[in-house]
């Protein structure tokens, strides 16, 4: 698997070219992850026809080169032309800087370490190839040995810009904002135009919900950065998260057509259409979110929610599979695959789901007693009245006992006591709690095949009112599909 070149390997990577090169390749162009380089790069004036245009030989040749795949990102092609440069350009320690950041960019770790420490054996306070080491064992999850070399780095080089802010961006993801902003500050004193350093800091005013600070910094990266995607999304989350949606959807666009292809642009693109209600609009953001990024489950998640609201039962199916197969752990995609295969009555595969989605470690108590109470109602009408008895035992262990749902699980367990349920419901002044209950007395008589007292209580869930939930929807498929009178 290829990585990319973060923002400041890309300076390393600069550095190391301007080094070699009495005139450095104009070739290099911004990674999408990282801060462009903004290079020098003005017009030179014409040559006098008596001055002939010099051209690039030699190492400075192979720079060049080297450099143009590395702007495309095709490092083998770049790392390949590193035997091609002579000696001994080829063994000075910017060239092998620059071809440990290929190697790193390229996902060969390994390699990219061999060649650091080669650097580091003859002179083992290079901050630069520390810092190269420093990403190495980040990338590998050696976040301990990540910081040690980061905090080397700053012992001998206070103004360390990088290290300074992979030490800030580390607190910033341990949310400890107070140490992230006082390294982001100390690498914006040292490079005031340190465009990670500007979006980390950002992002601490963010956490902090100091929205318009955010923004400032933000913008200036945006304007220094202008080929950055990294930037634009984060203001237009700010500006989401303001409510100034035509705003945020600006930046993303912006965005998209730097990078049209970048998964996270087009993820929160779909949020945004989504938020101005907009839902086919938003399901074809997420559409080229999967195409791009198949493996990600998120995208599936919005595609699924929005298939389903808009009648697309198997394209809805689809993706609540999907998102299972990539992240079992999900479990409301179990409860989505649920309720529409009791829609569609395949009573085994509906027990089946809610039986996982009610393994769900971060589901709430009441999701909890939900998915019991539907994998129960579907495996007794999958098999026997008695097939659920015993995980019913158990769940009735972890429901609050004497409350209204213990008493409808209950119900559930003893297959008796349905009077003494209802006269309960009756009084239960929750209009929440009295609808979702009414909902498994009515799925209770349903299971027993008293078709009068079900279809009462499904009705009497509708009149209540208060829709949002997955036992209001369950129940209005039951009455479209029963046509059922609700004048």
């Amino acid at each position: 698997m290829k990585s990319v070149i973060p923002g400041s390997i890309v300076s390393l990577v600069l550095a190391a070219l301007i080094a070699a090169c009495s005139t450095p390749p104009q070739t290099v162009s911004a990674d999408p992850h990282g801060p462009p380089e903004e290079l020098d790069l003005a017009k030179p004036e014409e040559p006098e026809e008596s001055e002939p245009v010099r051209e690039l030989t030699g190492t400075q040749a192979i720079l060049t080169r080297i450099a143009a795949f590395l702007s495309q990102n095709d490092y083998d092609q770049a790392i390949a032309l590193f035997d091609e440069i002579e000696e001994p350009d080829r063994e000075s320690p910017g060239i092998q800087l620059l071809k440990a950041s290929a190697l790193f960019s390229a996902g060969k770790f390994g390699e990219s370490r061999t060649v650091i420490q080669a650097i580091l054996s003859n002179d083992a306070e290079n901050p630069d190839a520390l810092f190269v080491l420093s990403t190495i064992e980040r990338a590998e999850g050696k976040t301990r040995e990540q910081r040690q070399l980061l905090e080397r780095i700053i012992k001998n080089r206070p103004d360390h810009a990088e290290a300074l802010t992979a030490l800030g961006m580390i607190f910033l993801e341990n949310r400890s904002f107070r140490n992230a902003a006082s390294y982001f500050d100390r690498a914006l004193e040292a490079d005031p135009q340190n465009g990670d350093a500007l979006v980390g800091r950002a992002g601490v005013y963010r956490y902090q919900r100091q929205p318009q600070q955010a923004e400032v910094l933000l913008s200036r990266a945006i304007v220094l950065y202008p080929r950055w995607v990294t930037p634009l999304s984060d203001r237009a989350r700010i500006y989401r998260e303001a409510g100034a949606l035509p705003h945020a959807l600006a930046d993303l666009d912006a965005a998209e057509t730097i990078a049209p292809n970048n998964y996270w642009v087009l993820y929160d693109r779909g949020n945004i259409f989504l938020d101005m209600g907009k839902k086919p609009e938003a399901l074809e953001e997420f559409q080229k979110a999967i195409s791009v990024g198949p493996d990600n489950f998120l995208a599936y998640v919005y595609s699924a929610g929005i298939k389903d609201d808009l009648g697309d039962y198997d394209g809805a199916e689809q993706d609540y599979r999907a998102v299972i197969r990539l992240n079992p752990a999900y479990y409301f995609a179990f409860e989505g695959l649920g309720m529409l295969m009791m829609r569609r009555h395949a009573w085994s595969e509906a027990r089946a789901a809610f039986q996982e989605a009610y393994k769900g470690e971060a589901a709430a108590p009441q999701e909890k007693i939900s998915y019991a109470l539907l994998a129960a109602a579907n495996w007794m009408r999958e098999g026997t009245l008695q097939a659920p008895k015993q995980f019913l035992q158990t769940a009735l262990r972890q429901v609050e006992r004497e409350s209204l749902e213990w008493y409808v699980t209950r119900l559930y367990h003893d297959l008796s006591g349905d009077n003494d349920v209802a006269i309960r419901i009756d009084k239960e002044k929750s209009l929440d709690t009295k609808q979702r209950m009414l909902f498994y007395l009515a799925l209770y008589y349903d299971v027993r095949n008293n078709q009068i007292l079900a279809n009462r209580y499904y009705l009497q869930v509708k009149e209540i009112g208060r829709p949002g939930t997955l036992e209001w929807r369950i129940n209005e498929w039951t009455i479209q599909e029963r046509n059922l009178n609700v004048d």
